[in-house]
């Protein structure tokens, strides 16, 4: 699918030269996560124009923002943010919803079916405030204003002073996010045993300590996925998979009262519901999805008033450890060149970007964070935060590794088990690393349940009668 269909110009090409007459805003306020102020107060921010202002926003956010024909839109990392501008008799009506479906909806109940395609919504990049000025014909384009900017290879190439940065970037989000949460409120972290789900858990552990909070209330939920026909059941792989690294991780470390497995048959692995609640299409994200939802919708029947969770997605972008081999347009001298590449893809005006999804993360948080939100659950992803890339993003990744690829990839678990060494006194393990997707299921089952993209992009179409 391309962001413009070539059989016929955007209707937004055709909008008659006047300013916006309405805004339906579809977020949900309640559905924000700031830290440290109001909805209307971080609106503010953004309309002041306090970039700045706007980076030291704490928790997680998708906000719209209107002062006259000017509307400022912005997201944290974690989560989504879309929007479409549509014709109306008495003027331009511009739509704001974290879901491309939602944007649909709304135009069918407002009479405007017609109008829609996917591939005219526009998702608001991460890090920036997009400002449309909604005057004038043609669509004027939006204005992009970065406010997330950090130093890139500053800092040292101690190691520990490196981990110790991290970590404790880590540890102050998780603290704001804990205190943001009611008193009583469990919580649950999706946890595989690997390096970003074991530090996350370990910094939420310890901070609940720290603060006098009882660790009763933390679970770690670690997914298998067995075939019950088997005797014995299918382990996702020759070590146990998941589950058993898990347990392995957290008896080193004396929590293992902290692990509740989560066990589902092959059966629940479902890619067109994935597909339909994250509306992407591409192959990684869709598995990941696929999992996730697996997951969540088990949790959920266990646990019907369950809310919160906290993962450690962001963390491979955080330390580049992606297999570099796997995408032909990548190499290690782009991969730690190019700033916040995982996070951002190439950049908001870069030709690879895509304007309806974004690029890196900033398109690939929708496989966390809606399953999440479509199950009732407020998920938080403490290694998105700004200050915790920031911390990410001042380690000099060229000068550590040398243009070596095996050495980029120790680098995360070097980094990683001596910050925890140093904030919280303990040994975290270090597994190999492999996908969430494929530490919990089977490859068999793997192989016989997941497609490809050609697959995954029809069925995305079809969700809106386009295949």
């Amino acid at each position: 699918m391309t962001d413009t269909p070539s059989t016929h110009a955007p209707l937004a090409n055709r909008l008659p030269d006047r300013p916006i007459a309405r805004v339906l805003d579809l977020t949900d306020p309640a559905r924000q996560m700031l830290f440290d102020l109001d909805v209307d107060a971080a609106r503010q921010r953004m309309l002041d124009g306090d970039l700045d202002a706007v980076r030291r926003l704490g928790g997680s956010f998708a906000l719209i923002a209107r002062d006259g024909t000017r509307i400022c839109l912005a997201r944290s990392l974690d989560r989504p943010l879309r929007y479409f501008l549509a014709k109306e008799a008495a003027g331009p009506m511009l739509i704001v919803a974290e879901r491309i479906d939602a944007i649909r909806d709304a135009l069918v109940a407002e009479g405007y079916g017609d109008q829609f395609h996917p591939s005219y919504t526009r998702m608001v990049p991460a890090h920036h405030v997009t400002t449309l000025q909604l005057v004038g014909c043609p669509d004027p384009n939006p204005v992009h204003a970065r406010f997330f900017a950090p130093p890139r290879a500053d800092g040292p190439t101690d190691l520990d002073a490196l981990g110790a940065r991290y970590v404790g970037a880590l540890l102050d989000e998780v603290r704001a996010w804990l205190g943001w949460l009611p008193a009583d409120a469990p919580i649950g972290v999706a946890f595989s045993g690997g390096i970003d789900s074991g530090a996350v858990l370990l910094a939420t552990y310890y901070a609940m300590r720290d603060l006098g909070l009882s660790p009763a209330r933390l679970k770690a939920f670690t997914l298998r996925v067995a075939d019950p026909s088997v005797d014995g059941a299918v382990d996702a792989a020759d070590d146990g998979g998941d589950l058993a690294q898990a347990q392995r991780f957290l008896d080193a470390l004396e929590l293992g009262f902290l692990l509740e497995p989560i066990e589902i048959a092959p059966a629940d692995l479902d890619p067109d519901a994935a597909i339909a609640v994250i509306e992407d299409y591409k192959p990684r994200d869709v598995e990941c999805a696929t999992v996730g939802l697996a997951l969540l919708r088990a949790v959920r029947a266990r646990y019907p008033d369950w809310r919160f969770l906290v993962d450690g997605d962001g963390g491979d972008e955080n330390l580049k450890d992606y297999p570099i081999e796997e995408n032909p347009e990548l190499t290690i001298r782009s991969v730690v060149n190019n700033s916040m590449l995982y996070q951002e893809g190439w950049g908001v005006e870069a030709i690879k970007h895509s304007l309806v999804y974004s690029g890196g993360q900033s398109r690939g948080c929708v496989r966390t964070y809606a399953p999440a939100a479509a199950l009732g659950f407020a998920g938080f992803s403490p290694l998105t935060r700004p200050a915790v890339i920031a911390a990410a993003e001042s380690i000099p990744f060229a000068q550590l590794t040398g243009g070596d690829h095996a050495a980029l990839y120790a680098l995360k678990g070097e980094i990683v088990q001596r910050g925890v060494r140093q904030h919280l006194g303990v040994e975290m393990p270090i597994f190999p690393k492999r996908r969430f997707q494929h530490g919990a299921t089977p490859a068999d089952v793997f192989a016989a349940r997941f497609g490809d993209e050609a697959t995954y992009r029809q069925r995305f179409l079809a969700l809106h009668g386009l295949a």
